[in-house]
């Protein structure tokens, strides 16, 4: 059996980033448990303000390689204004179905005040609407400068809750789609 591969990709560009570190965390806890990983770092890869006129501009074609060869994936955002960050909203507009459909993906949020719940839920909603396996399990840091020092966790509670993630991403990497429904059938879309 082939271990799987799972990536990080970390929306944060701040050099020192607590998302980086935590992201970095959480593939390591997957490498401990077999898988092959990647850390995906939005700051190695040249990709302009997405334009669906020019979805091949920059590093993209090699960014949704990545992300499609991976069996799961963990998006890490700091929380920016309620929501995910940025770069990472515009990583994933270069993708699609081709990268997330029937994919397991976690969810790691990072704060530097309170519990970063609203940017996880938007993220859910994203891959929900490209048909990935999201794990209801999901790792959030909140009031993040207290939790970090020298490019560490220096808090154990959050550190182990990070490495779970990493870990039910390994674990459910392979996990098969359901059958279609009878409802999804009937759910079409409007004709026009």
């Amino acid at each position: 059996m082939t271990p799987p591969t799972v990536v990080a990709l970390c929306g944060s560009l701040r050099d020192g980033s607590y998302t980086r570190i935590a992201a970095r965390h959480a593939l390591a806890a997957a490498a401990d448990r077999g898988a092959q990983t990647e850390l995906l770092d939005l700051r190695d890869f040249d990709l302009p303000l997405f334009d669906p006129n020019d979805e091949d501009a920059g590093d993209a074609p090699e960014l949704r390689r990545r992300i499609r060869n991976a069996d799961a994936i963990v998006l890490g955002t700091p929380m920016y204004h309620g929501s995910y960050s940025a770069p990472l909203k515009n990583a994933i507009d270069y993708c699609g179905f081709d990268e997330f459909e029937d994919k397991t993906v976690g969810l790691l949020g990072i704060a530097g005040g309170n519990f970063p719940l609203s940017a996880l839920e938007h993220l859910r909603t994203v891959c929900r609407a490209l048909d990935a396996w999201v794990l209801p399990y999901q790792a959030a840091v909140p009031r993040a400068s207290g939790k970090f020092e020298d490019g560490a966790f220096t808090d154990q509670g959050h550190a182990d809750r990070v490495a779970v993630l990493g870990e039910r991403a390994t674990e459910y990497a392979d996990i098969s789609p359901d059958p279609a429904c009878f409802q999804s059938e009937e759910n079409v879309g409007a004709d026009d």
